[in-house]
């Protein structure tokens, strides 16, 4: 008996909550691969094990970089299994049991609840359990409003089974950012059709902003809530700025190029559906391969900002580009609080900010060196390949940022170049922080020793 204590003991302080939710995302994606690996997955013949487990990763992380055509290499069964995928990879897995076990009576463990907080909240709140279960209604709602208004414009081109099917498809794949599409060519055949491109980037804007954001002005709009936090005054803003300010440099960048000859009406609907998908979603309306250098720079610099936490997307974060302008301007101006709107951020969270900054930074510096390096280049001279940089940089962010965009190399990648970008999702959907602090089992204590200063800048 005191050895059984102790084992489970041992086992239950390694099993941390970063650890926890690693192992739940990698439990997932290792079942997703061979689900899709199995023969009833496939309308033809099976798709290899390491495809299998990218499209499984690629769903689980909600990021839509494919290496297969969904729509055609996969059958039914298969694309019901990627749609399960990316619903519980977008709303995370300890979420469902969380809900499952207040439902039938269990009580939730110390740790179940630490982790789902962390995953919705930015403040502890004893409510917790109450806000979770609004995210789910909140969520299957919004999905199936969704589903209704592209039904409207799926069943002018299918029958009504397969333009359902579609519809429903999209919308999860939609608002949970993923960016998976059972059409070859993505949405690029809706170009320029209203009800499909609002409802899309309606979809993605709400599961971008961050769940707690979505209760938060629920309840404000019902009048239950007085006034937003200001985690939630944020990431409105600095959603806000990033979709027009996107918008309007797709737009001047491209007026002569990929927007040319078209109406007015789809100028605007491309620049706003590019500006928007762009940071969380990886559905396109438009060629990516086709866009300019300048037009290729924004929409990186938007994935690498990513989604709000708290959210299906992934990124540094809204809040996390809004404070590091905060910091700089502040610093710029002599300070060294950091004050908005009549508070003040802990210097904790700005410490936090930098690191997960410049860990996303460096991450995203490796993997592009590992693409590049097992790119099994070298037959053409160094000025005819050179734009692989620019495609396999951009391959990366995307997948860093769980966006899905891809100037069309994902279909071209080596084994252990999709197992490089596999990892890339991977941490980009729990986070380069979670994956460094699930090697500590407890944080030790630190020593201090004597300060000396050094010369920076």
């Amino acid at each position: 008996m005191n050895i059984h204590h102790r084992i489970r003991r041992s086992f239950s302080r390694r099993l941390t909550p970063p650890r926890i939710l690693i192992l739940g995302f990698a439990l997932l994606i290792l079942i997703g691969a061979v689900l899709l690996r199995m023969p009833f997955a496939s309308s033809g013949s099976r798709i290899s094990f390491v495809d299998a487990l990218f499209s499984s990763a690629s769903a689980v992380c909600v990021t839509g970089l494919a290496v297969i055509d969904i729509g055609k290499d996969l059958s039914i069964t298969g694309q019901m299994a990627t749609l399960l995928l990316f619903q519980i990879g977008g709303l995370g897995i300890i979420t469902f049991s969380v809900v499952f076990f207040g439902l039938i009576g269990r009580g939730i463990s110390f740790r179940g609840r630490e982790i789902v907080q962390s995953t919705f909240l930015h403040t502890p709140r004893h409510d917790f359990l109450v806000i979770v279960k609004g995210v789910l209604r909140f969520t299957f709602v919004i999905e199936a409003v969704g589903t209704v208004l592209l039904f409207i414009r799926f069943s002018q081109d299918f029958p009504p089974a397969t333009a359902f099917f579609h519809a429903l498809y999209n919308a999860v794949s939609a608002f949970n950012n993923c960016g998976y599409s059972l059409f070859s060519d993505n949405l690029m055949s809706y170009r320029g059709e209203w009800l499909v491109n609002l409802t899309i980037m309606g979809l993605i804007v709400l599961g971008g902003i961050g769940f707690i954001v979505q209760y938060e002005v629920i309840g404000w709009c019902r009048g239950l809530q007085k006034k937003l936090s200001l985690h939630s005054k944020i990431v409105l803003l600095t959603s806000g700025i990033l979709i027009l300010s996107g918008a309007a440099l797709f737009y001047l960048f491209e007026s002569a190029h990929i927007l040319k000859g078209i109406s007015w009406q789809t100028q605007l609907l491309d620049s706003f559906f590019q500006s928007i998908t762009a940071r969380t979603a990886g559905f396109s309306t438009v060629d990516i391969g086709g866009l300019t250098n300048p037009t290729i720079l924004m929409m990186m610099i938007l994935m690498f900002i990513g989604a709000s936490p708290g959210s299906t997307g992934g990124g540094i974060k809204t809040t996390s580009f809004a404070l590091l302008l905060m910091m700089i301007w502040n610093r710029m101006k002599g300070g060294y609080r950091v004050n908005v709107m009549n508070r003040q951020i802990p210097r904790e969270i700005l410490g936090r900010t930098i690191t997960i900054i410049f860990a996303s930074a460096f991450s995203v510096c490796l993997m592009t060196s590992v693409l590049l390096f097992f790119s099994g280049g070298g037959e053409l001279p160094p000025a005819q390949d050179r734009h692989y940089f620019v495609e396999y940089l951009f391959e990366t962010v995307s997948a860093f940022g769980t966006v899905g965009l891809s100037m069309g190399v994902t279909p071209k990648l080596n084994d252990i170049q999709k197992l490089a970008i596999i990892l890339m999702m991977f941490a980009g959907r729990v986070g380069p922080l979670t994956l460094a602090f699930s090697w500590y089992a407890e944080r030790k204590k630190e020593i201090k020793y004597a300060e000396e200063s050094i010369m920076v800048g």
